[in-house]
């Protein structure tokens, strides 16, 4: 029995490298297709946001000399260019997917609109939300908030390398402790960099619950949504 029916599923563009230092890793795609395959088949409605960080990050642009926005545009699309990768490995494994762009750019990929996507949940389609919010100075952190929230998921499951929240991070510090929940005051009173303030907040507002976890153990995807107490659990 699965837990959560509709899921937020939010994936980091780094973590399509694998071993890579640029670009994306076919056998880590094709290994996160097989994940969402596995629950998608128990009939769990999946929408998808992936980062671009494989490919070019806003943010580091701007700190080299590009303009914000530009650089912030050239971010999200990066993340069409991951979010087509993953709409074709999850088609190399049977599983009908649809991206929707935050910016008009059909043929690649339609519009988004919180009814197209609803609908395409419900046929049991994988959404995949690309481009953001659409808007520079957004994160794709803040476009899983709201993507999450427009879609009524039940949760919002951030994927990445660590098996949750610790105290601080635990790949330079060995001491560091972790959560297995935590509120999102907590994150904020202890300054902790789970997803930046915009998303936090916006997920507390609208009390989307936030479970982070390692999606690079393969099958802790299924652990999560079958309600094994697995990563930490952000909660009001």
């Amino acid at each position: 029995m699965v837990t959560y029916k509709r899921i937020l599923l939010k994936l980091s563009g780094e973590s399509l490298m694998g071993q890579q230092e640029y670009g994306i890793d076919q056998a880590m795609l094709k290994d996160y297709a097989e994940q969402i395959k596995e629950i998608n088949e128990q009939g769990v409605q999946v929408g998808i946001v992936i980062g671009g960080g494989n490919i070019f990050r806003g943010l580091s642009g701007a700190a080299n000399g590009f303009d914000r926005v530009k650089g912030d545009q050239m971010g999200m699309l990066a993340t069409v260019i991951n979010s087509l990768a993953l709409n074709s490995a999850l088609t190399a494994v049977g599983v009908k997917s649809r991206v929707l762009t935050a910016i008009r750019m059909e043929p690649v990929g339609e519009f988004y609109s919180k009814d197209k996507a609803i609908e395409s949940l419900e046929r049991g389609e994988v959404a995949i939300f690309s481009a953001g919010t659409g808007n520079p100075y957004f994160t794709t952190d803040t476009g899983s908030s709201l993507r999450g929230i427009e879609i009524e998921a039940d949760v919002m499951l951030k994927g990445t390398r660590v098996d949750g929240i610790y105290t601080a991070d635990p790949e330079k510090d060995p001491t560091a402790q972790k959560f297995d929940n935590i509120s999102f005051d907590e994150i904020y009173n202890r300054g902790l960099k789970v997803m930046d303030l915009t998303a936090t907040t916006m997920c507390k507002e609208n009390n989307l619950p936030i479970i982070v976890f390692n999606m690079d153990q393969k099958g802790n995807l299924k652990k999560v949504v079958t309600g094994e107490n697995i990563g930490t659990l952000v909660h009001l």
